[in-house]
């Protein structure tokens, strides 16, 4: 043995931890449904990220394409179709996972007025539903939507509140959130800094000071599982278990 030996570091120190998501069970926010926003594409594309994911430990997986009135005029039909194909290509390939369909509504006035007529929302379960925002600005309407959703008696979920660049300054209105007990969702790649270093010191904040209530990978392709890989590496993937989170009742 020469003396470099001593420097060099050993197999167990070198490894990594393999990613391992079991402990959620469910992932409650994803793009999965081919070709109906910017997530997956092709319907091999969705198979092969929802055997990567199973392949976490993951037991079932709740897809919610966005709904955008400008962008992604997606439907309950739309998702109800997309849902069918992918549990039928699952099947065909024997694929033991659950796979559901939800949504990621953009807040806006056009989302407004949905819920004003009442009509059908596609809900994460039971009455939760998942709404996101743009990452610079409040939207006008926004704490309004939020209350007409709870006069329609949904609970409302706001998707990664860690990446919105209004939300970090402004300590009034997230703590206005979660006086409404607006449940917060954030991503689990947040923790990687795969979005921003600003956007993973909130999601630490978040954690630390416990507001997080659901978590999600907010897969749209095979680089956010790349990314997603490296989570064992945070001081955070150990925080993120102990967390009593409503992933595991959906």
């Amino acid at each position: 043995m020469s003396i470099f030996d001593f420097f060099k570091k050993s197999p167990s120190n070198t490894s990594k931890e393999k990613l391992r998501l079991d402990w959620m069970q469910v992932d409650m926010h994803s793009h999965l449904i081919p070709g109906v926003d910017d997530g997956s594409k092709t319907l091999e594309q969705s198979i092969d990220l929802i055997q990567r994911l199973k392949g976490y430990g993951l037991k079932k997986i709740i897809t919610t394409p966005h709904i955008m009135w400008e962008f992604y005029k997606n439907t309950p039909e739309i998702v109800v179709k997309g849902i069918k194909t992918l549990r039928e290509e699952l099947s065909n390939q024997d694929i033991d996972i659950e796979i559901h369909g939800a949504a990621e509504y953009y807040l806006d006035e056009f989302f407004f007025e949905k819920i004003k007529r009442g009509e059908q929302l596609l809900t994460v379960s039971d009455n939760l539903i998942l709404v996101e925002t743009g990452f610079i600005e409040k939207p006008a309407i926004f704490l309004e939507t939020l209350f007409e959703l709870e006069l329609q008696h949904y609970k409302p979920i706001l998707a990664h509140p860690e990446r919105y660049f209004y939300l970090l300054n402004d300590k009034k209105l997230v703590h206005d959130l979660l006086d409404r007990d607006v449940f917060f969702q954030i991503n689990l790649l947040s923790l990687t800094g795969f979005y921003s270093k600003e956007s993973k010191l909130f999601a630490e904040t978040l954690i630390d000071e416990n507001r997080v209530k659901l978590v999600g990978t907010d897969c749209h392709n095979g680089r956010y599982l790349d990314a997603l890989e490296t989570l064992p590496q945070s001081k955070y993937y150990e925080k993120l278990q102990a967390l009593d989170l409503l992933n595991k009742t959906l």
